[in-house]
């Protein structure tokens, strides 16, 4: 049985080579050790970015991995003789199964509010550095772990003004493993049953670690409500009340990249793609396609494991 790993970037490494310089291993998510080769723990306090690629491409080397890239995914529609073909720039592939890892990153979501703003507005995934906003008023948008992170590092430099959807959750302590093992179940709950996934930190809660505590002291995690609207000079609430700001910064999370499976029609009427398989990563209508990086397996809690079931049934389908 022959396959090949196509990457749409540059390098290896997925999303993690475009974080922001200022993310280490100590302040993002856990990265768990692919199989066969730990991930060095004296790096926690290098940045996220450089680590987990290098990680990644040494991971690839000592495998002998066979990934082409880069390599743009286009569209995935019905074949002949039982195959599905993978249209790209670099030609067609025709296959007997597809796993798709195409993960968030490359579709931020940035919600429609009216009014108009003439200051500047970016998303989370163009951040680099709090250093442009020093000495300005910055409108943190969302309610999830790279608001509250890049949040207290703008405030170091800048006046903040934060506001999400609905009151923040915080979660007091150590995350055990059967935290995270609870909310993956809850997202997979959501993708068997049709529903688009959800974020695990909507389950988690927010953790609050000793750089959050410490920006929790002097107010800058105090949460107001989402605004109405957008005015010239900042932002305005329903009362009429307006802040004024030079930057909108929208940590309003990601979609699913998967517009390049939009000729197989999987949406379901609960708008997700309904998901079955023994961690819900094979498409229920398509089990010669199973989605990595979608519902449980779009956390770095639930990938590995994920990762290995989807492989497992490929296998048993291919026979």
């Amino acid at each position: 049985m022959g396959s090949v790993l196509l990457d749409h970037d540059l390098g290896p490494g997925g999303a993690w080579q475009h974080r922001w310089p200022s993310l280490t291993l100590a302040t993002a998510n856990p990265v768990h050790d692919l199989p066969g080769m730990p991930l060095e723990a004296s790096t926690a306090q290098v940045r996220a970015s450089e680590v987990v690629p290098g990680y990644f491409g040494r991971y690839e080397e000592h495998f002998g991995l066979d990934v082409q890239r880069p390599v743009h995914t286009s569209a995935v529609r019905e074949g002949r003789g039982g195959r599905l073909d993978v249209e790209t720039s670099e030609g067609t592939w025709h296959a007997r199964a597809v796993l798709s890892a195409t993960g968030t990153w490359e579709r931020p979501f940035r919600p429609h509010y009216p009014g108009r703003f003439d200051g500047e507005q970016l998303h989370a995934a163009d951040f680099r550095s709090a250093v442009p906003f020093r000495g300005r008023h910055v409108v943190v948008v969302g309610g999830g772990i790279s608001a509250v992170q890049l949040l207290a590092e703008i405030s170091r430099v800048a006046a903040t003004t934060w506001v999400t959807r609905r009151e923040p959750v915080w979660a007091d302590g150590a995350f055990r493993p059967e935290d995270g093992r609870a909310a993956v179940a809850r997202v997979e709950a959501r993708v068997r049953a049709g529903l688009p996934p959800g974020s695990v930190v909507s389950v988690t809660g927010l953790l609050l670690t000793p750089e959050l505590r410490a920006a929790r002291e002097p107010g800058v995690l105090v949460r107001r409500e989402m605004f109405t609207r957008l005015v010239p000079k900042g932002v305005e609430w329903a009362d009429g009340e307006v802040q004024r700001a030079q930057v909108v910064l929208w940590c309003t999370g990601f979609r699913s990249s998967l517009d390049h499976l939009t000729p197989l029609h999987l949406r379901s009427p609960g708008g997700g793609i309904t998901m079955d398989g023994a961690l819900a990563t094979r498409v229920a209508a398509e089990p010669r396609l199973h989605l990595l990086g979608y519902g449980p397996s779009a956390s770095t809690i639930g990938a590995n494991r994920a990762g290995r079931a989807a492989v497992r049934e490929v296998r048993e389908l291919l026979g």
